[in-house]
């Protein structure tokens, strides 16, 4: 655990704190994607839109489960590496 002026957070609440910070990136790009297309923005838009995809497959990556049934956030919880 690391502690810094009274502040104590474990890896496994930090791994879940950035996974939720990066699937709330990744909604607010999705809508600001749909907005920036109704406006017809469309290059920005685009991109914004994949970026969001690419954020929802790592945060999908990191939490469904392998053909070992683990996924790597519970090997991470467990300690142990991804071999």
């Amino acid at each position: 655990m690391d502690k810094r002026d009274g502040f104590v957070m474990d890896a496994p609440a930090m791994m879940d704190a950035v996974l939720s910070v990066v699937m709330l990136a990744a909604v607010a790009l999705l809508a600001g994607a749909f907005v920036l297309w109704r406006r017809g923005v469309t290059r920005q838009a685009s991109l914004m839109a994949i970026l969001a995809m690419v954020m929802l497959v790592n945060v999908a990556i990191w939490t469904l489960p392998g053909e070992g049934g683990t996924s790597p956030v519970e090997q991470a919880r467990a300690g142990a590496g991804p071999g």
